[in-house]
């Protein structure tokens, strides 16, 4: 009873604090795209507070932090909505490369044009990997950071990655961009899990693992990326678990 009580008080935060900073952010959309962004940073704190204090989650940030503050690519394990929203509270100036139907939706979908994020399009072609590549050039221009989640979706802790595949666009845009990747290591999923109306106390663990520099072939390229996440999140998921069971 306890564990739902702070789940339906958590879920009544998260959807109050998102559509007020829906509300608050429609004026801003005739205000240069730093005024959206701090409101998004603002919205991401208000979330973490609430997970802390209402759910009794933890966040703890480990590792080459100061990395996520340079324009780099990140290649981020996806677990949660909450890898969504954590890195506006870590990077200065960050961009994701979303999924372009997310874009259609009412205001969201305005605010991520305005931030410009950098929509991806799988069935697209080549006139849609051209449009991605060429946001993606352009947040290198703006010196930001970007955030793409190998996978492409959100993936359960234990899942198999001959499930939920790691794809080759991600080695395309690191090839072309020619900037470092950083690689960072989650465990989300254990504390707020894909589609879940619950939300659990323990600690979410975010890896920062290092860079790969620019320029390294193709298929070592995607061996390296699923090698390290995949091993530094599973000693993560551990983690978790063994210091949720001394509690």
């Amino acid at each position: 009873m306890i564990a739902y009580l702070r789940s339906l008080t958590f879920n009544i935060w998260f959807f109050s604090v998102t559509v007020f900073a829906l509300i608050v952010s429609l004026p801003l959309f005739a205000l240069p795209r730093v005024g959206v962004n701090r409101l998004a940073r603002s919205w991401a704190w208000l979330v973490c507070l609430g997970l802390r204090v209402i759910v009794g989650a933890k966040i703890e940030l480990r590792g080459q932090v100061e990395l996520l503050r340079e324009p780099v690519l990140i290649v981020s394990k996806h677990q949660s909505a909450w890898d969504t929203l954590y890195f506006y509270l870590v990077c200065p100036d960050p961009t994701y490369v979303m999924k372009k139907e997310l874009l259609r939706v009412p205001i969201y979908g305005w605010l991520a044009i305005k931030q410009k994020m950098i929509r991806v399009d799988r069935k697209g072609g080549a006139k849609a990997l051209k449009r991605m590549l060429d946001g993606a050039m352009e947040a290198v221009a703006d010196r930001r950071q970007i955030i793409i989640f190998p996978q492409g979706t959100r993936v359960k802790p234990g899942a198999s990655t001959t499930d939920y595949p790691y794809q080759p666009g991600t080695a395309g845009l690191y090839a072309k961009l020619g900037i470092p990747c950083v690689l960072v290591a989650l465990n989300s999923g254990q504390i707020w899990g894909r589609r879940s109306f619950y939300k659990h106390p323990g600690t979410i663990y975010v890896d920062v693992l290092g860079v790969i520099p620019p320029g390294m072939p193709r298929a070592a390229f995607m061996r390296e990326i699923e090698t390290r996440i995949e091993a530094a999140t599973t000693k993560l998921e551990m983690e978790n678990t063994t210091s949720a069971g001394r509690a």
